[in-house]
């Protein structure tokens, strides 16, 4: 049945419509949040914008549809899908949008209140929080930070009628919690994804006072150690056709003066030259806050990411206004509209929702679908897989799915604390982050199968560009180990088993994810220390997984340059090939160090894949000669 008859078949068959099912819990909130006060229940009249998730269409096709086109030895490597062609693949069916309206008519709400999004993947409707409690079986509370005063609301879960569960991934805004609060900040939102201190690279204190030669990449890594590391030396021609996209989250920024005082030195040719802009939800580049937290980040990524691939435009995907800031979904819709709905399918705990009705907030419509997906996408951010719920982290790893089927290639970055979440926090045994926390605690999105996630190396102390790498062990430990949300996707199966047959550490039950069915993380390394960039007008050294990201997005971006040249398209989806016995063969394989955390020494890098440098590091002409090969 067609929504087309739906007041019909109300009206007709009326008689017919079985009893109301009971109401079961459909989702609870992924940790409970520390440092925050539960405080009064939420105005009963206050309107909140409610979105409903629907089940799509055929999810258990996207890892085939995926090794179909990335995996070096499919007959389709390549053979990348059109918008249209995705969206028609997992659009939700007629009977659960039919079923889900139906179930919100009888619950009270006219028809004219309900729309549906062009992807057919959402309902939205605008209620009371009356009338959303009554209809989730819930209540809404607001919550206080303790030390900022800081607030934010939510539920802490929420119930569906049993019939409908299967037809609802998930809704919002429910039990999704802000958990990394700005000092101050107005309004809670994981729009401070790119607040100060949230993310970014770690600072040394040792200062600059020599000129860097690649005899001294132990101390002092520069453009020259990482060409001559990965015997990275390529000048595009396709740039006209080519993309490369770095993200970043406001307010980190980059500073004119700090790029042209890296570019004077490292690349006399970008002197001037700025990343092209994709402003994204009313976001800017500001300049009034000027402090390593503010500038770090944003700074690191486009000296690096611009110098390595120039003459290549970098687009600059700057995202979220300065009152709400953004969410990884915010870009996301920006770079895919079907994944838009009519407010941005967002969620106001975890993104920014736009037109900001705050003071100073972005007044215009959210971006969706405002660029087509680049090439490559570098993102140096995450949050701990725990602060999410897995719906919530299931309905976005989808949209990275969807992006490689596309012909994107996304890149985050691992973390950089170990086995450890942000900060060195870990977890109980009920997954819980706590004080003194055993349990490990992941990164997420890198840990969605559908990234390709990047870890940190290091040249060891006294050694040269031409030894064999080490983990990053230096300021920072490369993030690395397993999901505890997401399943261990096919194309690392055999080598990620192999690992906990035959090396996993001997920690207490329960240490880590050791199922032998859970996404091990990262896929792949890169260098990740002592990196000099300019900064608030002087060189500083700076640590992070933030380095190794863009790092090893621009070596992919040439190597797509080169593979447009020759009328081919790009490598999209990385993951597969990285795990093929071809692709490992183009990589440096790390076999020493570890990745501490948790009061352990984390987990040791091995020969073959591990989870502190995944695969290893690029040898950059093996890499493209293999990719050059293929389709």
């Amino acid at each position: 049945m067609h929504f087309l008859a739906l007041l019909t078949a109300l009206a007709g068959l009326a008689l017919a419509i079985p009893a109301p099912s009971p109401h079961v819990v459909h989702e609870t909130r992924a940790v409970d949040p520390n440092a925050w006060s539960r405080g009064d229940r939420l105005d009963a009249d206050k309107v909140l914008p409610l979105r409903i998730g629907l089940s799509q269409s055929n999810l258990d096709q996207i890892e085939d549809l995926l090794m179909s086109v990335s995996h070096p030895e499919s007959p389709s490597y390549g053979k990348h899908l059109s918008p249209s062609e995705v969206v028609e693949i997992f659009a939700p069916s007629d009977t659960t949008i039919d079923t889900v309206k139906i179930w919100l008519i009888e619950s009270g709400f006219t028809l004219d209140r309900i729309k549906l999004s062009s992807n057919k993947g959402w309902l939205q409707l605008n209620a009371k929080v009356s009338e959303i409690e009554d209809l989730l079986k819930t209540e809404y509370h607001v919550y206080t930070h303790e030390d900022t005063g800081t607030t934010q609301f939510g539920c802490h879960s929420y119930s569906l009628p049993k019939h409908i569960q299967e037809h609802v991934d998930l809704i919002k805004p429910t039990v999704h919690f802000n958990h990394r609060p700005k000092p101050q900040q107005k309004i809670k939102r994981a729009g401070n994804i790119g607040q100060p201190g949230i993310n970014g690279p770690k600072q040394s204190s040792k200062k600059v006072h020599i000129t860097p030669s690649l005899e001294n990449c132990d101390q002092f890594i520069t453009l020259d150690c990482l060409r001559a590391l990965y015997d990275f030396h390529y000048t595009p021609v396709a740039t006209h056709k080519n993309t490369f996209g770095i993200v970043e989250f406001t307010p980190q920024a980059f500073l004119a003066g700090d790029l042209d005082l890296f570019f004077k030195n490292f690349t006399p040719s970008l002197v001037g030259v700025r990343p092209v802009p994709i402003i994204i939800d009313g976001a800017v580049v500001q300049t009034f806050n000027q402090s390593f937290d503010t500038n770090g980040e944003s700074d690191l990524d486009l000296e690096y990411g611009m110098s390595l691939v120039d003459p290549q435009p970098v687009l600059l995907l700057q995202t979220g206004d300065l009152v709400e800031g953004a969410g990884f979904d915010n870009w996301l819709d920006a770079v895919d509209g079907s994944f838009c709905t009519f407010d941005g399918g967002d969620d106001p705990t975890q993104d920014g929702i736009y037109p900001d009705p705050l003071p100073g907030g972005f007044k215009g419509p959210e971006s969706c679908g405002i660029i087509t997906p680049p090439n490559v996408v570098s993102v140096s951010y995450g949050q701990d897989e725990s602060t999410v719920t897995a719906p919530f982290a299931f309905r976005q790893c989808l949209e990275y799915g969807k992006l490689g089927l596309l012909g994107s290639s996304i890149l985050y970055s691992s973390g950089d604390f170990g086995v450890a979440g942000f900060d060195g926090v870990c977890l109980n045994e009920e997954k819980q982050p706590v004080v003194n926390g055993t349990v490990f605690n992941p990164d997420f999105p890198v840990t969605c199968p559908f990234v390709t996630a990047v870890g940190a190396t290091q040249v060891n102390p006294g050694s040269t560009v031409n030894d064999p790498e080490g983990a990053c062990e230096q300021v920072i430990f490369s993030g690395g180990g397993f999901s505890n949300i997401f399943p261990m996707p096919s194309y690392q199966a055999e080598l990620v088993s192999g690992y906990l047959e035959r090396h996993a550490p001997r920690f207490p039950q329960g240490t880590f994810n050791n199922s032998g069915n859970a996404r091990g993380f990262p896929d792949i390394a890169a260098n990740g220390a002592n990196y000099i960039i300019g900064i608030d007008g002087e060189f500083e050294l700076v640590f992070g997984t933030s380095c190794s990201a863009p790092v090893t997005s621009s070596m992919i971006t040439m190597i797509n340059d080169a593979r447009i040249a020759r009328g081919k398209g790009p490598v999209g989806f990385l993951n597969p090939l990285l795990y093929s016995s071809a692709g490992r063969a183009a990589l440096n394989d790390i076999t020493m160090g570890g990745n501490q955390g948790c009061g352990t020494p984390g987990f040791q890098a091995i020969p073959g894949w591990d989870p502190v440098t995944g695969n290893g590091t690029p040898n950059f002409p093996k890499l493209l000669e293999l990719l050059l090969s293929l389709p």
